[in-house]
This record gives C-alpha cells, sequence and structure tokens, in this order.
C-alpha cells in the first residue's frame, strides 16, 4: 500500500528515468521541492518496500514493481490533466487542481474517467456542446 507522499516520488523517480535516463537524489529534490535528507528517506524506504533498488553513491533504479506503479501514476495523471482541460479548466489552475485531487480517487474512478476522456475526445463535437453549456451558464 502507497501513501501519497510514496506515489508522489515513484511518479517522479519514474518520469525523470524516463527523461534522462537515471535519478538522482539531487534531481528528485530539486523537482519535489523538498530537502536530499527527506529524499534520501523516502528512497530508502521505496527500496525497502521492493519499489527500487538504491545504492548509496551509486543512484536507484526501479524495480518492476517500480516501473508499473510509476507508469500508472504518471497516466493518472496525465488523464486528470486531459479531463480538466476537457471540462475547460484554466491551463493556470490545472496542475494544482490535479495534485489536489489525484491521490483521493479509487483506481475504479480513474478507469471510468479514462471513458468519459475517451467519449469526449471521440467527438469534438461533444467538447464544443459542453463549451457552449459553459458559456451560456456564465452569462
Amino acid at each position: 500500500m502507497t501513501t501519497p507522499s510514496m506515489e508522489d516520488y515513484i511518479e517522479q523517480i519514474f518520469k525523470l528515468i524516463e527523461e534522462k535516463g537515471y535519478a538522482r537524489v539531487s534531481d528528485i529534490a530539486e523537482a519535489l521541492a523538498v530537502h536530499p535528507s527527506s529524499v534520501t528517506k523516502m528512497v530508502q524506504k521505496l527500496d525497502k518496500d521492493q519499489f527500487l533498488v538504491y545504492e548509496k553513491y551509486r543512484g536507484l533504479m526501479l524495480t518492476p514493481k517500480g516501473f508499473k506503479t510509476g507508469k500508472r501514476l504518471v497516466y493518472r495523471h496525465e488523464l486528470l490533466e486531459q479531463l480538466l482541460k476537457v471540462i475547460g479548466v484554466k491551463d493556470e489552475n490545472i496542475y494544482d487542481d490535479v495534485e489536489g485531487i489525484e491521490h483521493h480517487l479509487s483506481w475504479d474512478a480513474i478507469d471510468r474517467i479514462g471513458d468519459l476522456v475517451q467519449f469526449f475526445e471521440e467527438d469534438p463535437g461533444r467538447v464544443e456542446a459542453l463549451r457552449a453549456i459553459q458559456r451560456k451558464n456564465e452569462e
């Protein structure tokens, strides 16, 4: 069982490895705006829970469990961003809104949101109809 904090670290580590090919403690700390000592403690916990393999001064690698979890967490984040864009949330609010809700939804809810986003993306007219309703409500 992961905590929201663990999920944030796994997601960030996954993204760093995908982007750079590696994730260092300093990179993780910078991305999450935390102290390197906090990263080291969490990385040790994630190692103990078999999400990654951490060797002091040598870096870290995601285990298959960590890779699968990281990929799913990035998917969740991106899917929620897509949903908020579709429903017309202002771009400057999307990241903070996603960060505020992503840990509070079940995977069943995430799957249904995926269905909803797909429904809107299959027919751009549906998005336009939604926008028309929003404009009418703003009047």
